[in-house]
């Protein structure tokens, strides 16, 4: 990791409101601020905690894989509508308002961001006042009775002389809106399984369909082999073969079913709601929905802004380079300024006519620590390394999830082609074996045969086009679609 210049920052406006404070408190307020003035005038030392150029990632110029030349980030945000599917909208859209896993990453950036506002809070000057009174009586013998009344005023600052304070604050700023970033990876990733999760329901519905007809088919069968078996034109062996075949079809029933009903309940989960109560809406059975002909994948470097969990490693290194400063600035001298006004009376009239101001400034050093803060600068700096490779690495994976998806479309459409060509010449096969069964122009094993294609055709079918449907829905994940931009935008400002 190249290590870059310390930085020096400009002083911030430090100008006190002295009308705050009793006439006689100025003077000494004012020395404390004109030191604070000079002494923010310091250099934070450390590496400049920004990411890595787009240049220095040497990332590739276009996909390997066919895509279009710019996708549109507006169709990206929604891209579940692209589908046509009532039905999955409604879904996303209620995963994203009652997931528990959003809920639970959306209480993390409110604590991120807590933090970032803490941290900033430390550059500031602390204030604290005080007030007592007591009274004193004799309760017994001679004595005499006393009143007494205290008020105060205490500051305390801490010159961020070589940046200890401002690198924590930049570091929290980071973890804020990485936590921003992992909230939008939730949206991508939540909008991806639900939809992933419902092209599986109504694949099992398909499925479904399918052996049920085909089910039909072989009963219908069935009875003519066993009018044929009475009048003897069929042996008892072809009969015993429609009865095997019709009953593995059959039993293929009950797994679609329980198949059907777990993606059905997964999906009420990641709505937030009990198990089984969307089960009713997934009827009537309908098509699985495709997504469109062409998406557009853009250019390799579009992902870096894109896609969510890129971002959050990406600020997740800027926290750790920031924090190298941290660990830094804890081998340089550290400067502190406190002063007070006080005033006390026995008479709560006369409690602002004698005031006493003190200012105090006080600087500490390390001088032998065992090695330990180089160690903890040498330990921070590695882990700043390791932030950095999980940033390229993040990358990587980011493309090659683009690169098999988009590989993934284009086979996937070319096999449900040759499939849906497949079906029809299987179902037209099946009409003709049934009536030259039946004229007794064919035996019985070419008619089972045919059924028996026709079955794994359709099935086969039916199983390309959810597969060409997932597809799609991972290129929209890859892509880094279904999450709100704003989401990042906040992280900046924080919860109002």
């Amino acid at each position: 990791m190249t290590r870059a210049r310390s930085t020096c920052f400009e002083s911030p406006d430090s100008t006190a409101r002295p009308g705050a404070f009793p006439r006689s408190g100025r003077r000494a307020l004012g020395v404390a601020v004109g030191v604070m003035g000079l002494l923010l005038s310091g250099c934070a030392v450390g590496p400049d905690p920004r990411p890595p150029s787009a240049a220095s990632l040497h990332l590739p110029g276009d996909f390997h894989s066919p895509s279009g030349d710019a996708a549109d980030q507006a169709s990206l945000v929604q891209w579940w509508s692209s589908f046509g599917d009532p039905q999955l909208s409604s879904f996303v859209e209620r995963a994203l308002a009652g997931n528990n896993n959003m809920a639970a990453a959306q209480a993390r950036l409110r604590a991120a961001r807590a933090a970032a506002r803490g941290s900033e809070g430390a550059l500031l000057p602390a204030l604290s006042a005080g007030a007592s009174a007591s009274r004193s009586e004799t309760v017994e013998g001679t004595g005499f009775d006393n009143s007494n009344f205290q008020a105060g005023l205490d500051a305390s600052w801490e010159a961020d002389i070589f940046g200890r304070l401002s690198r924590t604050a930049q570091a929290a700023r980071a973890t804020a809106e990485s936590s921003a970033a992992s909230l939008a990876d939730v949206q991508r990733s939540l909008a991806a399984e639900v939809a992933l999760n419902y092209v599986d329901a109504r694949l099992s519905q398909a499925r479904l369909a399918v052996a049920r007809e085909n089910l039909a088919i072989q009963d219908n069968t069935l009875q003519i082999v066993g009018w044929r078996a009475d009048a003897g034109l069929a042996s008892e062996v072809e009969l015993q073969q429609a009865r095997a075949q019709r009953a593995q079809t059959a039993a293929s029933i009950p797994s679609l079913e329980q198949s059907f009903q777990s993606a059905a309940n997964q999906l009420a989960v990641l709505l937030g709601v009990a198990p089984g109560t969307v089960t009713a809406e997934l009827d009537p059975a309908r098509t699985i929905p495709l997504g469109p002909d062409n998406i557009e994948a853009g250019l390799p470097a579009d992902l870096l802004s894109r896609r969510p969990d890129l971002i959050a490693a990406q600020q997740t290194l800027v926290a750790e380079l920031a924090r190298v400063g941290v660990a830094e600035a804890q081998l340089y001298p550290a400067l502190r300024l406190s002063g007070s006004l006080s005033s006390s009376s026995s008479v709560l009239d006369d409690l602002g006519t004698n005031i006493i101001g003190n200012v105090l400034a006080s600087l500490s050093a390390p001088l032998f620590q065992g090695g330990q803060l180089r160690a903890r600068v040498e330990q921070q700096r590695a882990t700043a390394d390791a932030a950095l490779a999980t940033y390229r690495q993040a990358i990587l994976v980011a493309l090659q999830d683009v690169e098999n998806a988009l590989v993934a479309i284009d086979r996937t459409k070319v096999r449900e082609t040759e499939l849906a060509t497949a079906e029809t010449a299987a179902r037209e096969t099946v009409r003709l074996a049934e009536a030259r069964y039946e004229s007794g122009l064919i035996d019985f094993q070419t008619l089972l045969n045919a059924q028996q294609t026709l079955l794994n055709a359709q099935d086969s079918h039916t199983a390309a086009r959810a597969a060409r449907a997932n597809a799609s829905i991972q290129l929209f994940k890859a892509l880094g679609g279904g999450w709100q931009p704003a989401a990042l935008a906040s992280a900046q400002t924080g919860s109002q």
